[in-house]
């Protein structure tokens, strides 16, 4: 499993926060997603590797910063 603390900028609601679980999930779905779109922060525990997850979130509308 790895830790990945990302900034995703894009991310300011509740529903962004659903979509950002849910794209990452559809990659690794075991993924623990804990997203906060008051601090725009997201910390994901995964078996999938960090620049797939990068490129996952940039094709669900939210590039990490």
């Amino acid at each position: 499993m790895t830790h990945i603390n990302l900034t995703l900028p894009d991310m300011v609601c509740g529903g962004c926060a659903k979509a950002v679980t849910k794209a990452v999930q559809k990659l690794d779905p075991a993924a623990v997603v804990d997203a906060d779109p008051d601090t725009h922060a997201a910390r994901i525990t995964s078996t999938a590797r960090e620049a797939d997850l990068r490129e996952a979130l940039t094709r669900a509308g939210f590039p990490p910063a």
